[in-house]
């Protein structure tokens, strides 16, 4: 009976031994060395034959040891992860496939490195800087990636005065000399002015972001200028790429004096919302107004009538900015990137140029 305790003691201590997760000590211990000579072997460094480190690293894979990222960051100065850092409402996040799609490609690249990717929102931009510094102070990120750039953007400064290696997913023209993941946002509104001015639309309008963003700058000033050449008369009005703001951008422009017959949106998600404004106004889509998204999804095609969209691979452009970033932490100094050009995805929601007539309300019948 008492033997019987015995061996059930033993094993279940030698059971919680195995449960443990394996450290240096261990190693150590197996291999009758210093813990020392176990990190100069882990880490590659001098300081042990070339049997002993064999045997170490045998012993650490058969036990299966995982370094600590942490300490990992704190000898050899690299963490192992990345950053990106979003300054925009958790909402906006929740709905908009764009930013999901570019995390699927970042996190493809990093993954087959065995990088982590630390991500997170801000509040706004004092409170990404913040997170910037303490993230570098820390060392708990080796770079990160710059999304949504502004005009003026005070980051770029930050981040050049931390030497913290960073790329951009934005145009080069605001980058600041650090390098870019870039679209000719320029050609995509040729390619959709051009498609609408020969369906003989003659009045068109743009639902874009932000001013103060660079991408939204550009395709504004691009929009204005393609769209006068062609002979149109344009029109751009700002949003916040929710489906409140580009429904109630919808409103005012097909309430106006002269609405246009074609409007281009920044995102799905307000061309989706812009769809439904036009439908409870009685305004056919597309025989009375056509309707483009700037970035193709799923949500384009399950809609009714499907929109036309411009379609761009989105998680390519996030596995590049991955492939670049690890360059710049390993002390390289990558080129921009300029995406393939994008495809326009001709659906349902878009047709020759109507007369947008908003239908009268209906009235009840009257009891006789």
């Amino acid at each position: 009976m008492l033997n019987t305790f015995s061996r059930v003691l033993r094993e279940r201590v030698a059971e919680g031994i195995r449960m443990k997760r394996p450290t240096i000590a261990d190693i150590a211990q197996r291999a009758g060395v210093t813990k020392a000579a176990v990190s100069f072997a882990l880490n590659g460094q001098p300081g042990v034959s070339a049997a002993t480190r064999e045997r170490i690293l045998a012993i650490a894979q058969e036990i299966g040891f995982q370094p600590n990222s942490a300490a990992r960051a704190l000898t050899a100065g690299k963490a192992e992860a990345f950053g990106l850092i979003i300054d925009r409402p958790a909402r906006t996040l929740g709905i908009e496939p764009f930013f999901m799609q570019l995390v699927s490609g970042i996190q493809a690249e990093l993954t087959r490195q065995h990088i982590t990717l630390l991500f997170t929102m801000a509040e706004d931009q004092d409170d990404e800087i913040e997170m910037y510094r303490r993230w570098w102070a820390q060392r708990r990120v080796d770079g990160v990636f710059i999304v949504d750039l502004q005009v003026n953007d005070r980051r770029i400064a930050v981040l050049r005065e931390l030497h913290m290696p960073a790329v951009v997913l934005g145009a080069p023209r605001g980058a600041g000399g650090l390098p870019a993941v870039w679209q000719d946002d320029r050609a995509g509104v040729e390619t959709v002015v051009g498609y609408l001015a020969g369906l003989g639309h003659r009045r068109v309008a743009r639902v874009g972001g932000f001013a103060r963003y660079w991408h939204s700058k550009l395709r504004s000033e691009a929009f204005a200028e393609v769209a006068a050449g062609a002979g149109l008369e344009a029109v751009s009005v700002e949003a916040d790429y929710t489906a409140e703001h580009g429904a109630e951008a919808t409103r005012g422009l097909l309430g106006s004096a002269e609405p246009p017959t074609a409007i281009v949106y920044d995102n799905d998600v307000m061309a989706a919302a812009g769809l439904g404004v036009a439908q409870r106004m009685g305004i056919g889509v597309p025989s009375g107004l056509s309707i483009v998204s700037w970035d193709d999804s799923a949500l384009c095609e399950l809609i009714h009538p499907a929109v036309t969209a411009l379609r761009r691979d989105i998680a390519a452009a996030g596995t590049q900015a991955a492939r670049m970033l690890q360059e710049m932490a390993a002390g390289s100094r990558p080129a921009d990137y300029q995406e393939a050009m994008p495809v326009l995805e001709v659906r349902e929601s878009s047709g020759p140029a109507g007369v947008p007539v908003i239908a009268p309300p209906r009235r009840g019948r009257l009891s006789a």
